[in-house]
């Protein structure tokens, strides 16, 4: 075997605190918190040290490339090396050569490792190549011809026949809701894909094993997901497959389920040529492939009544999930979930779908279909209140759930509510209704180019998976005291950028009572660490956290009813004689969580966690440019372990729901990416970066024994309608789909002088 070289909840009732007053548990500054230590990665990170896994040495490895598709839906013939190629030092493989099933295993067994019959997508892999140098493995693959007769293909959403998933939530009587409306409102919504652009692209070395397994070493998000892909697709047991991640450059999503493709691929080139293989994309091909935000169209209808009631909501969605289902079912569903909005409504109506087309298959990214439907939630949220003429804090106040109210599906706000909360916390920092005042007196007056407005947003998400997916899952974590006295948290809980070594092992640290440089968090190695489920949802402090917060009390207990004294100061000497111990904590749900997956009614999370934004802009009246000026997001995420990492989530959050609101366009001509490079798929810059105001609200959770909730996605939701609804203050126009590019904006305006001409 080849060597790498590595390395008590907050109660509020119905009438609550002046806009001005601050709310509980506000954390007034992130960095002057004693909980704000400093990331235990930071100076390798900082200072180049830190190694990913192009970094990587690995002697003798080979290079692997992959052949794909040019034709977005076809029936594939085969594939033909030219003559006159070398073809001696060069292993090719096709789907025949799959040594398990020919498929990624997943939530559904659609997508092949490798097409065999029918190509779905542009850009789908259809065949392997190794070689000994990149040049070579690239020139090979360059002189391989797929043959395939074409298909018609499927490009519009709206016009997809196949339907991956769909779900249906009633409560109450929408028509008798409606019935009782003085205004119904409609509105329909688009958004578009969204590009990740984590640091790192997808890259992975394979390294056979003497036993004929194989060992996998690449940038992912979870560990087991690649590993029983792995073992299903090279017919392999769990002991002859294993999977390491190293440092990874970021992933929002984008490293969750896709890294299994490149991962058995570049595991079958390795098991073919018998010695390492790295298979690393680069960017253009990284973007190309790999999976995308939802693109989506959601229809509203709402009725209100004179006084501003929220009386129905009758909500219609459509997601496209591509060519393959991947992770699209449980995407659809939280944008279901989220799609009323964080408000009280006896009537309502959801239906929505995920759709095939013969586009590359989308998938997880951070926010997981929630930023869709509480974008389109809050525009028609604000076409609301300029039906009513009344402000949009003022809506949102008569709307906002409050303790005892119940959501769509019947579940019941039993704790930990700061919908309030959270609204009255943004618009006091943002000075909202005073600084609306102002910019609408500045336009009116000056009457210039440059307009600028104010916008806000208010949203609400799931923490943790839908109904019972925690308690299914059974996540494992685990606290250990090696017998040489060395305090060691195991989790497959992966860091990718967010901060987590240093959350989980302040989470132990704080409960074992011992310094933060006394815990060492394991490195995610399968063979190491138990599955403590995937590093998604929102879920990893929160449940994870929680695991290892109670995994920790009990090694407290036992070393100090075992050495008779106090853990800090017994622990070490205690483990030298006595031998190490180890505590490992199994997820077994939470108290009073009723589900039921088929009708969608119950308890469709074990709280919430909450959010509001405000967005100021600028918007040249001349070319549509927007300049976003300044972000307040007021986010309540239970506990706060990490007051600074916490804000700086929100940040990095809020920043890319700004790149989602008016700069991220993903063009697809004929079902392929066209603008497939950083030079054309333009994201926001240092100097795009408007201020960000993070104010975090500490609303305790009571069944995590640390009462944190998940905050990771939640600053993702918001920024974008924010952003909207700022440009439609400063323009008097509604800009429905993602993103408000200049185009748009100067359309809408156009559109708007010549129905006023008329």
């Amino acid at each position: 075997m080849t060597a790498l070289d590595t390395h008590a909840p907050t109660r509020m009732a119905r009438t609550a605190p002046e806009v001005d007053a601050r709310p509980a548990g506000t954390i007034a500054d992130p960095a002057a918190d004693a909980r704000s230590v400093p990331r235990v990665d930071a100076v390798p990170k900082v200072l180049g040290l830190a190694r990913f896994t192009d970094d990587l040495v690995v002697p003798g490895a080979w290079h692997g490339c992959t052949v794909r598709a040019t034709v977005p839906h076809a029936r594939l013939l085969g594939i033909e090396r030219d003559p006159g190629f070398d073809w001696s030092r060069v292993v090719v493989l096709t789907a025949a050569d799959i040594p398990g099933d020919n498929v990624i295993h997943l939530m559904a067994d659609d997508q092949p490792v490798l097409a065999a019959d029918e190509i779905q997508h542009f850009g789908e892999p259809v065949a392997l190549v190794a070689a000994p140098t990149l040049a070579l493995a690239r020139a090979a693959r360059d002189h391989i011809r797929v043959h395939a007769d074409p298909l018609p293909p499927v490009l519009d959403m709206l016009a997809a026949d196949h339907i991956f998933a769909s779900y249906a939530i009633d409560r109450g009587d929408v028509e008798a809701g409606f019935a009782q409306a003085d205004l119904v409102v409609e509105g329909t919504y688009r958004t578009g894909h969204q590009e990740h652009i984590y640091l790192e692209p997808q890259s992975m070395i394979a390294i056979p094993r003497p036993d004929g397994g194989v060992t996998v070493h690449g940038s992912l998000q979870c560990p087991y997901y690649v590993h029983a892909a792995l073992k299903r697709a090279l017919k392999l047991d769990a002991d002859r497959c294993v999977v390491v991640q190293e440092e990874t450059g970021g992933a929002f999503g984008g490293k969750e389920e896709f890294p299994s493709g490149p991962a058995i691929h570049a595991a079958m080139l390795a098991l073919a040529v018998g010695r390492p293989v790295r298979l690393i994309y680069d960017r253009r091909e990284d973007i190309s492939v790999s999976t995308k935000r939802h693109p989506s169209v959601i229809r509203y209808r709402t009725g209100v009544t004179r006084d501003g009631r929220l009386v129905a909501q009758d909500i219609d969605i459509t997601f496209d999930a591509g060519a393959y289902k991947t992770l699209s079912a449980v995407v659809l569903s939280r944008g279901t979930l989220h799609s009323g909005g964080p408000y009280a409504c006896p009537n309502v109506r959801i239906r929505s779908r995920a759709v095939r087309t013969n586009t590359p298959p989308t998938g997880a990214f951070r926010g997981f279909g929630a930023p869709q439907a509480e974008f389109a939630a809050e525009l028609q949220a604000d076409r609301v209140a300029e039906k009513l003429g009344i402000s949009p804090v003022e809506l949102r106040e008569r709307w906002a759930y409050r303790l005892g109210d119940r959501t769509p599906t019947n579940q019941e706000l039993r704790e930990s509510v700061s919908a309030l909360d959270t609204l009255r916390a943004a618009a006091r920092a943002a000075d909202f209704e005073a600084q609306r005042r102002v910019f609408a007196a500045a336009r009116s007056i000056d009457g210039g180019r440059t307009v600028r407005g104010i916008g806000l947003a208010m949203g609400w998400h799931g923490a943790g998976f839908t109904g019972g997916g925690e308690k299914y899952l059974a996540s494992v974590a685990a606290v250990e005291l090696t017998a040489e006295g060395r305090i060691r948290v195991l989790v497959d809980s992966t860091e990718m950028g967010q901060g987590m070594r240093t959350v989980l092992a302040q989470i132990a640290a704080q409960r074992l009572g011992i310094p933060l440089g006394e815990v060492e968090v394991a490195r995610q190695d399968t063979s190491v660490v138990p599955n403590s489920g995937p590093t998604v949802a929102s879920r990893t402090t929160m449940v994870v956290g929680g695991l290892l917060a109670t995994a920790a009390d009990r090694l407290r207990a036992a070393v100090e009813e075992r050495a008779g004294g106090p853990f800090p100061a017994t622990y070490s000497a205690d483990a030298r004689g006595n031998g190490g111990l180890r505590f490992d904590e199994r997820f077994d749900g939470y108290p009073d969580i009723v589900w039921d997956e088929t009708t969608y009614v119950g308890d469709a999370y074990p709280c919430f966690s909450w959010a509001a934004t405000t967005a100021e802009v600028e918007v040249d009246l001349d070319t549509g440019e927007v300049a976003v000026r300044h972000v307040v997001s007021a986010d309540d995420c239970g506990t706060v372990v990490n007051p600074l990492m916490a804000a700086g989530q929100v940040e990095g959050g809020t920043l890319q729901g700004v790149g989602y609101a008016t700069i991220e366009e993903m063009k697809v001509e004929g079902g392929r990416f066209v603008n497939d490079r950083l030079a054309t798929y333009l994201i926001p810059t240092a100097q795009d970066a408007p201020r960000i105001t993070a104010v975090l609200l500490e609303n305790p959770f009571s069944n995590a024994p640390h009462g944190a909730k998940g905050l990771g996605e939640l600053p993702m939701d918001l920024a974008a309608p924010a952003v909207v609804a700022a440009i439609a203050d400063a323009t008097g126009v509604w800009i429905d789909e993602l993103p408000a590019t200049p185009e748009r904006i100067l359309a809408a305006l156009d559109a708007d002088r010549e129905e006023a001409s008329t």
